[in-house]
């Protein structure tokens, strides 16, 4: 009696051939998602999707067959992205000292946009993934809204900060990473941004790393520099 046919062989003459396992396909699906975060945490969302596919070490017909094209691929990933900054706002949200629960999520936030070009770059244009995260927008967004409250309740918060001012801020920090090319310059920004959201602006800390403007030039335009008084007429060139 012959030995049934092997899977992926073909049942006999006329057989039709036995479908590949379906754990290969997810093999491959998780090989693809996995260089994808490398991909786009290194070089950004310019990465296409046969960058990905070579990262992988797959075909890029096998890239094609899972992901129509890269902005599929992209919103897979994003999705995940926001599925981390939900678990850090629901962290800092869940902490009974609020004013910690508050820091500790906007740090954490930050360090993985630092750590992730991708996400950075979400962060800073989300008009390119604005499908993409949505069932875990609702969550961070009750989650600010609750660490804002308490923290307001217990007397650590200024009275006039709002949920949104949060988002503005992970933004500048994004900008600052961006910006700088200094992946722990944010640090800075963050300490001098927190003390002005403390319902007592007199306890302040020190700034941490107070030698990182050395390790960096700002871009022309000068905007350190304040602008000269129109009245003042035309300045020669500076030397």
């Amino acid at each position: 009696m012959a030995a049934p046919p092997a899977s992926g062989e073909t049942g006999g003459s006329g057989g039709a051939p036995t479908p590949r396992p379906r754990r290969d396909r997810e093999l491959n699906r998780r090989k693809l998602l996995a260089a994808a975060r490398e991909v786009f945490r290194d070089h950004g969302l310019k990465a296409t999707l046969d960058d990905v596919a070579r990262h992988a070490g797959l075909g890029v017909g096998t890239a094609y067959r899972h992901f129509p094209n890269k902005q599929a691929l992209i919103d897979e990933l994003v999705d995940d992205m926001f599925a981390r900054v939900e678990e850090a706002t629901r962290e800092g949200a869940e902490d009974t000292d609020t004013w910690r629960g508050l820091t500790a999520s906007l740090e954490r936030v930050a360090e993985l946009q630092a750590l992730d070009r991708g996400l950075r770059e979400v962060m800073l244009h989300s008009d390119r993934t604005a499908s993409a995260g949505l069932r875990h927008r609702h969550q961070i967004r009750q989650n600010v809204d609750l660490v804002v409250d308490r923290a307001k309740k217990q007397g650590v918060l200024r009275a006039d900060a709002e949920p949104w001012d949060l988002v503005m801020i992970q933004q500048m920090l994004a900008a600052v990473t961006e910006r700088s090319g200094q992946p722990d310059l944010w640090r800075r920004y963050l300490r001098l941004l927190l003390d002005g959201l403390r319902a007592d602006p007199r306890r302040t800390q020190p700034l941490p790393g107070a030698d990182y403007g050395k390790r960096f030039d700002v871009p022309e335009p000068n905007w350190i520099d304040p602008p000269q008084p129109e009245t003042a007429g035309p300045h020669p060139p500076r030397g």
